[in-house]
């Protein structure tokens, strides 16, 4: 996988392996463009990331391993920041990276990704869950904030799927990306996940190439092992829909890159 811009670290509290292995592990891959977009601090369920006083040395490090590494691979700094309304802080709106990633975890308070809320399911109307999550992801657009948008059907993690098409129930969103002028990643870690499969769907990557929507690849890796696993999979994914290029981002500007 050439390119590879979702990653995390030990930071964020439910990572493992350190930084520098997670590079030999692209290195070994063959990635060209590697990505440290760990999540952000924020004032809401700090548990599952790093503190705001943890940002400069964040930052301070993947910059030194950048340099280290600059004759082997190219390393780029960024972000995964929670849309969350209320609890977005504009430190790292402001922070000098290469690309910030938008993505909902959260309905409401709801963390729903994690399995130690999974009992809620039991209690909801599906697709009115669903709806929300999609309602969300457009407002994250719209808001024009970020530069990718992650594991964009994250609502399907466990399987809970809604009895209404999913393509409908996902097409504002996906407008409004279009609109923002945003990329998409193809996030492998679905395939680690119940669901078993890439975030985006394979139907739903299909409108984002009719709607002319641009991609980029991430393993969301929290252990060094988890960096390129599946790469071969959401390459041919992406291949079989159309695509030819994938985007990078240096200092929040895009550059398309053939894979």
């Amino acid at each position: 996988m050439k390119v590879d811009l979702h990653n995390h670290t030990i930071l964020c509290n439910h990572a493992v392996g350190e930084m520098r292995e997670y590079i030999e592990k692209a290195i070994n891959s063959g990635t060209k463009y590697f990505g440290f977009s760990d999540h952000a601090p924020m004032d809401f369920d700090p548990k599952y990331r790093m503190s705001f006083e943890e940002m400069k040395k964040y930052e301070t490090d993947v910059l030194a391993l950048k340099e280290q590494y600059k004759e082997k691979i190219e390393i780029l700094l960024g972000y995964e920041i929670d849309y969350l309304v209320g609890h977005m802080d504009k430190r790292l709106f402001d922070a000098k990276v290469d690309f910030l990633i938008g993505s909902v975890h959260f309905i409401g308070d709801w963390g729903f990704d994690n399995p130690e809320f999974i009992g809620k399911y039991e209690h909801e109307d599906i697709d009115e869950i669903w709806q929300k999550y999609f309602n969300a992801i457009e407002e994250m657009a719209k808001s024009r904030l970020f530069d990718i948008v992650g594991h964009f059907d994250l609502i399907k993690v466990f399987k809970f799927m809604p009895n209404k098409s999913i393509n409908v129930i996902a097409k504002n969103a996906l407008i409004a990306i279009k609109e923002a002028n945003m990329v998409l990643e193809i996030n492998g870690s679905g395939f680690r996940k119940p669901i078993g499969e890439a975030y985006p769907s394979v139907s739903l990557l299909k409108e984002a190439y009719t709607l002319g929507i641009p991609i980029t690849f991430g393993s969301d890796a929290h252990a060094p092992e988890q960096v390129s696993m599946f790469a071969k999979e959401m390459v041919q994914m992406a291949r079989e829909i159309g695509y030819t290029e994938c985007v990078i981002f240096k200092n929040r500007k895009r550059e398309f890159v053939a894979f």
